[in-house]
This record gives C-alpha cells, sequence and structure tokens, in this order.
C-alpha cells in the first residue's frame, strides 16, 4: 500500500499541472477548450460544421461537431460523444484574440479563427467551416 502511495504521490503533481482553460465566441454557438498538457485545442459549433465532413475511420459517434489542432500540424476532425461547449465559459468578444500556449483564436461577425505556432489551424462559422 505504501508503495502505491508514494507512485500516485509522484504522478499526481504532473497530471494536476495542466492547465485548461474554456472561452466562447458571443453568439454561444461555439465553444473551444485550451488544454497545455498533453497542448491541445479544440473547438465545437453547436450548428455543426458545414459542409459536414467525412466520416472518420472507426469513428462510432459524432464527428460533425469541431476540430482539434495540436502546437504544430494540421487540424484534425473529432471525433467525440461529448462537447466543450460549456455555458459558464469566458466570452471572447468579436475583435478579440484569445492565445494560450502555442494557440490563437481570432473572434469576429463571421466566425472564429485558430491556428497554432505552425500557422495550422481552422475556421468556424454557421455558413462554413474548415481546416487549413
Amino acid at each position: 500500500m505504501t508503495r502505491l502511495a508514494i507512485l500516485l504521490a509522484l504522478l499526481l503533481p504532473a497530471s494536476a499541472s495542466a492547465k485548461f482553460v474554456f472561452f466562447q465566441t458571443p453568439s454561444h454557438n461555439i465553444g473551444c477548450l485550451y488544454s497545455s498538457s498533453p497542448a491541445y485545442l479544440r473547438c465545437d459549433i453547436r450548428s455543426g460544421l458545414k459542409p459536414p465532413p467525412s466520416k472518420p475511420k472507426g469513428c462510432t459517434v459524432d464527428w460533425t461537431g469541431g476540430y482539434q489542432v495540436g502546437p504544430t500540424g494540421r487540424a484534425q476532425k473529432v471525433c467525440a460523444g461529448d462537447t466543450v461547449l460549456s455555458p459558464g465559459a469566458r466570452v471572447v468578444r468579436y475583435g478579440q484574440t484569445w492565445r494560450g500556449g502555442p494557440f490563437a483564436c481570432k473572434s469576429s461577425t463571421s466566425g472564429l479563427r485558430c491556428k497554432n505556432r505552425s500557422g495550422h489551424g481552422f475556421f468556424l462559422s454557421r455558413q462554413h467551416s474548415y481546416r487549413f
């Protein structure tokens, strides 16, 4: 039992140091989650991705709700049975940019544009969405 307690004491501080930040657009149609460890940014759109993307291989839940991106590399479709839309999340007003770790998201009346340090990311709006 003592070994388990020591192991947990060593492991918990590393995982407990992860930072999670939720934010949303003023319309409350787009909500995002930033995780510092591992670093990633996920944004979901209540009205769904337009046009809906093709189904990811092996996905058995929803895949039309948002995109996720790491610190570098291209954004990916999210295959998830949950959402990061959070009603109490901080609102990033139109014209403002949210920044966290290697990510930046610009909120505008036309939608939300998020990118990582390598310039890859995604755009979400009611009318259309895409990865770049």
